[in-house]
């Protein structure tokens, strides 16, 4: 999968990626408060990293999904 992008999917690559961190930034910013009051990142910080980890994967995709065109407002 780490095979070279062509120019127009590097380009492609970059405003997801902005758009990702734009979709994520509350969770980034929820991320960094919960390492900031924690007396260990282990435990309990840990399991909270992770399961913001996992929104802001969710997030991820529903950006990627966001720019594709494949689906339709009408029916068949």
């Amino acid at each position: 999968m780490n095979r070279p992008l062509t120019q127009t999917q590097e380009e492609e690559a970059k405003l997801l990626a902005d758009a990702m961190a734009e979709a994520a930034h509350e969770e980034f910013l929820q991320m960094a408060r919960s390492l900031v009051d924690c007396d260990s990142p282990f435990g309990r910080t840990e399991f909270t990293i992770r399961d913001i980890l996992l929104r802001v994967g969710s997030k991820a995709y529903e950006q990627y999904l966001a720019q594709k065109k494949t689906a339709t407002k009408d029916p068949a």
